[in-house]
Order: structure tokens, then C-alpha cells, then sequence
């Protein structure tokens, strides 16, 4: 269901908001009485959920992924398929930093795979090893949590956050 919002125009900045949609309309209408009408915008919500034929949501494909943090606590977490480590991380309160969000321009998403695991990543680019040599404690299997999607393959993973990312 929508749920509505009614603003006027002249109290809106720049509008850049995921998941609405922006619909100019007009309050009232202009009489001989009257002002002329007040521009609002309509701001919609809506969900980007998808919808099965049975009307239920489809859930996403997930994995089992555990992140193992500097003091030796493990974290388990159902990663959804497609989504890099990093967001995985942040979206289940995990701390590994990624200052830069993601973009290629710092190392404090480094993380540490099992040699088995790193073989099957797919290749790091010049950026991404551009980017390692600038993180702590880097190691053979150390690649950028933003570089790394989550595949089918990875369910019961365990990659390990070192010291820089925390």
C-alpha cells in the first residue's frame, strides 16, 4: 500500500529519494476569490518487493556466509546472492569499514579468504590490487569485500575481517 506525503513545492530543496516517486500537483483551484494554487509535490512510497503469483513476496536466494572478526568471534549471516561482502557486512551490523562506500578508492574493506575459496574468486583488477597494497595485515588470499559477489558457491564460507577492518 502507498502511503502519501503532501509538501508544498517552495518548502522542497533538490529531491533525490530512492523508492519514491515525485508527482507535481496543484492544491485547490484558482477562483476570482482566491490565490492561485499552491505547487505541492506527491511523494509516494512504494515497495520494490516482488510480487509471486499467489501474491506472496519472493524471497531472495541466499547462502550462509560467517565472518570471523579480529578478536576470533564468528558472525554467520544469510548473504543474498548477487550482493558484494561488503554491503553483506554492513546490512547484518558486521564492522568492516569501507570508507570510500564501495568505489575502489581505499582498502578498509579487506578481507581474508581460506586458500580453497580464494581460488575460486573471479580475478583481481589493477585498481583492486592498487588498493591492497595499501591495507594492513595483507596476505596472499586478501581481496576487497566491495570486489567480491556473493555466488551460490559461497554458502558455508568463513572469511576472516583483519585488524584494518575494524
Amino acid at each position: 500500500m502507498a502511503s502519501v506525503f503532501r509538501r508544498p513545492l517552495s518548502a522542497m530543496g533538490p529531491i533525490a529519494i530512492r523508492g519514491l516517486q515525485l508527482t507535481p500537483t496543484f492544491r485547490g483551484l484558482a477562483t476570482k476569490t482566491s490565490a492561485a494554487a499552491a505547487p505541492v509535490i506527491v511523494l509516494r512510497r512504494f515497495s520494490s518487493a516482488a510480487t509471486g503469483g499467489d501474491g506472496g513476496v519472493d524471497a531472495k536466494e541466499t547462502v550462509k556466509i560467517t565472518y570471523v572478526d579480529p578478536g576470533g568471534e564468528e558472525h554467520s549471516v544469510e548473504a543474498e546472492i548477487g550482493k558484494n561482502l561488503m554491503d553483506v557486512a554492513h546490512d547484518n551490523n558486521i564492522e568492516l569499514e569501507g570508507a570510500c562506500g564501495g568505489e575502489l578508492a581505499c582498502s578498509t574493506c579487506h578481507l581474508v579468504f581460506e586458500k580453497e575459496v580464494y581460488d575460486t574468486l573471479p580475478p583481481k583488477t589493477d585498481e583492486e590490487e592498487d588498493m591492497l597494497d595499501l591495507a594492513f595485515e595483507l596476505t596472499e588470499t586478501s581481496r576487497l569485500g566491495c570486489q567480491i559477489r556473493v555466488t551460490k558457491e559461497m554458502d558455508g564460507i568463513k572469511v576472516r575481517i583483519p585488524d584494518d577492518g575494524y
